[in-house]
């Protein structure tokens, strides 16, 4: 019984990686599971229905997959002293994942601009959390008055086109110039 936990599991996973890779290469509506079938070299899409019962389903996996490992990536790289320092780790942080994993970032901003994914707005906690974050350090000085939650959306928005456009770009120099619009977006 275990053997057939640990296969399945690994089956689902391989699922997931195949859809990932799909959506990043055909975009979200031309992603279909016989697109990913063919892509994680599967014999049928019924493999693909026996663990997810619909697309919905499994972009809700995939969402809630890259979601979690991108917070998990970008938290490990935050605790710096300082809101503006904070950003900065934030920035960077975000083209390191991008760097490591630009299929990911890409099948996940395709999916939340075109899925009605359940995530239980975990989502848009990235906004709040940057907002949060502008707010402190304005508080502390370290930021110009302009409305954080503004400011979140110009930073979001940035951080989106890089990723959406990464294919063509130099991750190195989009790093610089994120980090240096920010800064003097922000700089008191």
């Amino acid at each position: 019984m275990r053997a057939k936990s640990v296969t399945e599991q690994a089956r689902r996973a391989q699922i997931v990686a195949a859809a990932i890779a799909t959506i990043a290469e055909l975009d979200y509506a031309e992603t279909s599971f016989k697109a990913i079938a063919a892509r994680a070299g599967l014999s049928s899409t019924g493999l693909i229905s026996y663990h997810f019962k619909n697309k919905q389903e499994l972009v809700d996996v995939v969402f809630a997959d890259v979601l979690e490992r991108f917070q998990d990536f970008v938290n490990a790289r935050m605790g710096q002293a300082g809101a503006r320092e904070e950003l900065r780790a934030f920035l960077v942080a975000n083209i390191a994942f991008l760097r490591e994993h630009r299929a990911d970032m890409v099948a996940f901003l395709r999916i939340r601009a075109n899925a009605a994914v359940t995530d239980g707005g975990i989502a848009a906690s990235d906004h709040t959390a940057l907002a949060t974050l502008l707010r402190q350090g304005q508080e502390a000085g370290e930021f110009r008055a302009f409305d954080p939650d503004v400011m979140a959306v110009f930073v979001l928005a940035m951080r989106n086109g890089v990723v959406l456009r990464s294919g063509s770009l130099d991750l190195d120099v989009c790093e610089q110039e994120l980090v240096a619009a920010v800064d003097l977006a922000t700089r008191s």
